[in-house]
């Protein structure tokens, strides 16, 4: 297997911690987005969606999406479970992990490219031709602060997002967080749970990558 990878994005950054948590070894091929590496035909040809991260299957066969990949890895290698055990705990895990991609990494993306000049033409992941909207600077960090205060008071009941146990549910929340800070949009100071989730998180081996 090969994941097409983007070091400084916080969606490919998800799969490769997900892989590191499963103590796997899969060959890493670096994507600028940065650079638009990922619009060029060489890519587009693997992921015509033009997004990272992509996994490519010996077969040649790729798997486009992050909650695909996840479950891809996780049905051949179930242990540790990332994905949840019973019935009741994988969709809990699904929820949250839904709900930080769309309610936090995707609100930061929101007032990241739409106040970076570099995707004044690519306000939108995989593609071109779009421009950005000033207005959704704002918009992006009204929703980000919705976001902080959701995972404060979930992280006030239980120290992981799902419950008692580090899951996929806690990789996406890190990687939406850790975006939110590197473009100015940090955890409030009053969210002390989350902080402290935010640390717990951070300190695993997985993280560190």
């Amino acid at each position: 297997m090969k994941l097409f990878d983007c070091g400084m994005a916080p969606n490919p950054r998800r799969a490769r911690i997900f892989i590191k948590e499963k103590n796997l070894d899969i060959e890493m091929q670096e994507v600028s987005i940065l650079d638009g590496e990922n619009l060029e035909p060489e890519y587009i040809k693997i992921n015509p969606w033009g997004t990272l991260p992509a996994l490519q299957l010996e077969d040649g066969t790729v798997i486009a999406e992050v909650p695909s990949i996840f479950r891809y890895i996780e049905a051949l290698h179930p242990e540790p479970n990332l994905l949840g055990d019973n019935p009741f705990e994988a969709a809990t895990i699904e929820s949250w992990e839904r709900f930080s991609e769309m309610q936090g990494m995707q609100a930061v993306g929101e007032y990241f490219r739409n106040s970076n000049e570099l995707f004044k033409n690519r306000a939108m992941p995989g593609y071109s031709g779009v421009s950005t909207i000033p207005e959704l600077v704002t918009r992006g960090k009204a929703r980000v602060a919705w976001f902080y205060q959701q995972l404060e008071s979930r992280l006030a009941t239980a120290p992981y997002l799902a419950g008692e146990r580090y899951t996929a549910s806690d990789i996406t929340a890190l990687c939406a967080v850790d975006f939110g800070i590197r473009v100015g949009l940090a955890v409030p100071d009053d969210c002390m749970h989350t902080k402290n989730w935010h640390s717990r998180v951070s300190d695993r081996p997985g993280t560190q990558i």
